[in-house]
């Protein structure tokens, strides 16, 4: 082997580095990830004698950016999921399943920001006559959009420099090389440095840049998790195949909040927005069902409500099923144990399912409650009013905790029609009732006190 020149094993999946092959990662715990690296090192004598840089520092107060003006993509989720729009000489990254409507999203915002901007749109995936005829489907006819079908990053990243282009859009990463590496498309070696040389091209031309990465099998970004740290925004595009909807989120985000989500149903035409949520995961409610109940949940600034439907029936094994979908496995299984020891609904003979309608996920505590009633409305065959909705967090002495935002919760529940909401006590002490005319709100210390308003007892 040439002098300066070493070989190493490198995790596909979190990057970590090992002399020698290993079957598990020591580090994520991943069977079967380690790939072969070839590395270059720079002898110490050279690195003494290379000349040093002269740095200078700018003060604080120096820097202005009163001018500064986010660049609107015509798509209101999206804006909402960037906190409000593109910022110039940012790298974001979108991610997401394959087929679920990365590429789709973005040619879609060509048009729109292709009325005051130039963008580069760098194809390595498809052909530029596949690309038209996508556009065409998509409604796309920006004079201002530009088509690049290469997959050299040193060749693209001269031709940015050279063309100067507002905005620019690399499909995807995975199909990028750097000539100077033995290493084939998509391996670790080269979705890191193709990813730092379009970082390095963002920042000195101030030049906003989206990246489509794919997706491996367990749902993350494929790449080294150093890809993630390298850009400034991580969005993931998710979407059952089976559903229409889809739901943007914001990992990462430097310029903007994490916690808010995007909602898009996809269409003949390229995905549409969804401007209420809400309305559209509770379409196609049954009526008078028992083991249904709605849950308001916050994406951000956003109030959602779902539907939690619980299925219990008798197990005809030896060991119960426990099936959760959007929902957590492990969450499920400490509401089933709290219901058990301080409520004394036992589940330890039954069946139990819970899904939350459209493919919708909750990840938050204020759910707890509605799961505990959709699982004591399936087993007792009792149903829950349709006008009904609750939120609380449950803790394991059976009481019902805060929750953060009630009042937005509560107002959003109120639009939507619906006339009784159980929340937790301690809500109810620091909210203004007066805002909140035909709706009647009910505090409960426990999932107990919810019981005899469902049965009807009060």
């Amino acid at each position: 082997m040439a002098k300066g020149i070493k070989t190493s094993y490198v995790c596909s999946e979190c990057g970590h580095r090992e002399p020698k092959w290993t079957g598990k990662c020591p580090d994520c715990g991943a069977w079967d990830s380690f790939v072969e690296e070839t590395v270059s090192f720079v002898p110490e004598a050279a690195k003494q004698s290379a000349p040093v840089r002269e740095l200078s520092a700018v003060s604080l107060e120096d820097i202005s950016f009163k001018d500064e003006n986010r660049y609107k993509t015509g798509l209101g989720e999206l804006d909402r999921v960037l906190g409000g729009g593109i910022v110039k000489g940012s790298l974001i990254l979108l991610g997401g399943d394959p087929g679920v409507g990365k590429s789709t999203i973005l040619l879609q915002i060509c048009e729109h920001l292709g009325k005051v901007l130039n963008i580069l749109y760098v194809s390595g995936e498809e052909s530029k006559r596949q690309l038209k005829i996508r556009a065409a489907r998509l409604g796309v006819t920006s004079a201002s959009l530009s088509i690049l079908t290469e997959t050299d990053i040193l060749s693209i990243a001269g031709y940015i420099e050279k063309s100067s282009p507002d905005i620019v859009i690399i499909d995807s990463i995975q199909t990028m090389n750097m000539s100077s590496l033995a290493s084939s498309p998509g391996t670790v070696t080269q979705v890191r440095e193709c990813t730092s040389v379009l970082q390095r091209t963002a920042k000195a031309l101030d030049i906003p840049i989206f990246v489509v990465g794919h997706v491996n099998k367990d749902g993350n970004i494929a790449g080294p998790k150093v890809l993630e740290h390298i850009v400034d925004v991580v969005l993931y595009l998710e979407g059952d195949r089976g559903l229409s909807y889809r739901m943007l989120r914001a990992v990462k985000n430097r310029y903007g909040a994490t916690n808010e989500m995007g909602v898009f149903e996809m269409s003949d035409s390229g995905l549409e927005e969804v401007p209420n949520p809400s309305e559209m995961l509770l379409s196609g409610r049954p009526v008078n069902t028992a083991g249904s109940c709605i849950a308001c949940v916050m994406e951000g600034t956003r109030p959602i409500l779902a539907e939690v439907q619980a299925l219990v029936s008798k197990t005809g094994f030896g060991n119960p099923r426990r099936v959760s979908t959007g929902f957590d496995y492990n969450r499920l299984n400490l509401i089933l144990a709290i219901l058990e020891k301080r409520a004394g609904y036992y589940f330890s003979n039954l069946d139990v399912y819970v899904n939350v309608v459209g493919g919708f996920r909750l990840d938050e505590p204020a759910a707890d409650l509605t799961v505990a009633l959709s699982l004591i409305s399936g087993m007792l065959d009792i149903v829950i009013p349709d006008d009904v909705i609750a939120f609380g967090e449950m803790g394991l002495a059976g009481e019902t905790r805060a929750v953060s935002n009630a009042a937005e919760r509560i107002s959003e529940a109120k639009r939507l029609g619906f006339k009784r909401c159980f929340i937790p006590a301690n809500n109810l002490k620091k909210l203004d009732m007066r805002q909140f005319d035909g709706i009647e709100v009910i505090g409960v210390k426990s999932i107990g006190d919810v019981i005899p308003f469902i049965k009807g007892q009060r």
